[in-house]
Formats: C-alpha cells, sequence, structure tokens
C-alpha cells in the first residue's frame, strides 16, 4: 500500500495522519453530544480534549520510542517524524487518563464522568486509526497465505491484496483490532443508553476491560510487537489494565448497591417516622376528644346536681 495520498510540492500528506485526524475530529462531535446530555459545558469538553489529544499523542509516541530506543538512537530526528507511524496506543491511553486525571483537579469536575464521556470516542477512534497501520503495511500478523485469508471470509478482498507484502500474505491484525474496537463502541453505545443507573466510572472501565481482553488475543499474533525480553509489554499491560479495571468496575459496583440500600434504608425510616407522626396525632386527637367528653360530662352533672341543690 502507498502511505502517501497526495503531496503538494515537496509536502506529502499521509494516509496515516489523515485517519488520526478524522478519529480526533469524531472523538470530539461525539465527546460534546454526551457532555451536552450530561450539562457539562462545551468550553470544559474542548479544554480537556484539547489537551488530552496533545498529551494522549506525546504519550504514545514516547512510550513507543522508549521501547525501540535501539532503532532511534541512530536517527534522532526519526523520533520526530510521527507521520511514519509508532504510536503505542497504551501509551496513549496512560498519557490521556493521566491528563484528565489533573485537569479535573485543577477545573474541580469529576475525573471518573469526564472519562465516561470520553470512553466511546477514545474506542472508536483507535479503531479508525488502525486504518493508518493499513497504508502504512505495519500492525500486522504472521506470514499466511491468499487461501487462508478468503477462508475467514470477514476479509474484504482490498484488505487481502493489501496484505500481500514484498510478495507474500500476512494476517490483517490491524484489522482483526478495528473489528473488535468497533464492536466494543457499539457496546459502550448500547450500555449508555440503556443502563440509565450506572455511576461514574463504570463504562470507562468497561472499555478498558474490553480493549484489553481483544488486544491481548489479538497481540499473541503481531510480528512488531514491543519486548520485554521473551515477553510482549502490550499483552503484560493489557493483563494489568483488565485486572485493575476489574476490580475497580465491582469496587463501584458493590458501593452503588451499598448506596441504594441506604437509600432504602432511609426512605423506611422517613415512612416509620410519618406513621408515628401520623399515630401521635391521631393518639392526640382521640385523647382531646376523650379529655373534652370527659369535660362535657362533668358539666352537665354538676349543672343537674346544681338543679337538685335548688330544689
Amino acid at each position: 500500500m502507498n502511505p502517501v495520498m497526495f503531496t503538494i510540492g515537496r509536502i506529502e500528506f499521509r494516509w496515516y495522519s489523515f485517519f488520526v485526524l478524522i478519529a480526533v475530529l469524531l472523538g470530539f462531535v461525539l465527546a460534546l453530544r454526551e457532555g451536552k446530555k450530561r450539562n457539562v459545558s462545551k468550553d470544559l469538553i474542548f479544554d480537556m480534549g484539547f489537551y488530552t489529544v496533545i498529551f494522549g499523542i506525546l504519550g504514545a509516541r514516547l512510550y513507543y520510542v522508549l521501547f525501540n530506543l535501539s532503532y532511534y538512537q541512530h536517527d534522532f530526528l526519526e523520533i520526530f517524524r510521527l507521520w511514519n507511524g509508532g504510536l503505542a496506543i497504551h501509551g496513549g491511553i496512560i498519557a490521556g487518563l493521566l491528563t484528565i486525571y489533573l485537569f479535573s483537579k485543577v477545573k474541580g469536575a469529576k475525573m471518573l464522568e469526564l472519562t465516561d464521556i470520553v470512553a466511546p470516542s477514545l474506542i472508536l477512534g483507535q479503531a479508525i486509526g488502525r486504518w493508518g497501520n493499513f497504508f502504512n503495511s505495519e500492525a500486522h500478523g504472521p506470514v499466511t497465505t491468499l487461501v487462508n485469508l478468503q477462508h475467514l471470509k470477514i476479509i474484504p478482498n482490498f484488505i487481502i491484496k493489501g496484505m500481500k507484502i514484498d510478495g507474500v500474505y500476512y494476517h490483517p491484525t490491524f484489522y482483526y483490532e478495528f473489528l473488535w474496537c468497533i464492536l466494543g463502541f457499539v457496546i459502550l453505545l448500547l450500555i449508555r443508553s440503556v443502563y440509565k443507573k450506572r455511576k461514574d466510572g463504570q463504562l470507562t472501565f468497561i472499555y478498558l476491560m474490553w480493549y484489553s481482553l481483544g488486544r491481548f488475543f489479538i497481540e499473541s499474533l503481531r510480528t512488531d510487537s514491543l519486548m520485554i525480553k521473551p515477553f510482549k509489554v502490550a499483552q503484560i499491560v493489557s493483563v494489568i489494565l483488565f485486572v485493575v479495571s476489574f476490580i475497580c468496575f465491582f469496587i463501584i459496583l458493590f458501593k452503588k448497591e451499598q448506596e441504594e440500600i441506604v437509600e432504602e434504608v432511609k426512605e423506611i425510616k422517613k415512612e416509620d417516622v410519618k406513621k408515628v407522626s401520623t399515630t401521635k396525632k391521631a393518639t392526640k386527637k382521640t385523647v382531646t376528644k376523650t379529655k373534652s367528653s370527659s369535660n362535657n360530662k362533668n358539666s352537665k352533672s354538676s349543672k343537674k346536681t346544681k338543679a337538685k341543690s335548688k330544689k
């Protein structure tokens, strides 16, 4: 595949940069729409998105460079050529979450509410960004055959043709991740629209679990993985993210249930107080009526006694 869309003079416009730009723009649109529903100001979403995109990209690049120092130490300027690829999504996620955390502290906003707003945008952006890998002929899997790719049935012909690199066919792992992320995006939207009583953070941790699960298995096919000795970095990080997100999700869930129980107890107490108050009022009325009746009887009796004494 040709990584260059077109050129103007000596300036090259690359597919990789194009898909990153599309991912960012769509992410902003989705986040703004959700922010409006949650009564979060447009300015807050713009500011958060601006810093998160910048530091997310820087984090993704730094993460990739740190695990490829042997390559970049021979060509320092290559570090700044982002259009050639080399953004590690886990670095972007970590830097993005840290940016949102600091941003929420400065602005006095709820971090988990903000991450819930951007979670669908992020996974959609990841799906779109993978097409940049396709045009750069990177992020692919092991060698395979044309027949094997055709038998999978889910791979379009133009992708199969694009996976023939230097006369050899490879598994399009970028495409597998694209499908996984698109499915995750749909699931997050469904949860957001149906599960109205969710607590802040639950959507974020579902996203992290979903992506980590898929990335762990897809990474096992990748041939260009970042490595720590015999281990693939993305698989290690995926396991850590999944476990931490799983624990955090259920902490929020149990906390929610406890809060609901507390609310129910409060309601029951309120009802009991109302009943006691009503009973007291009824008792007071009964006592008052009894006293009044007794007084009337005593008054009548007194009158009769006086009448007899006069006779």
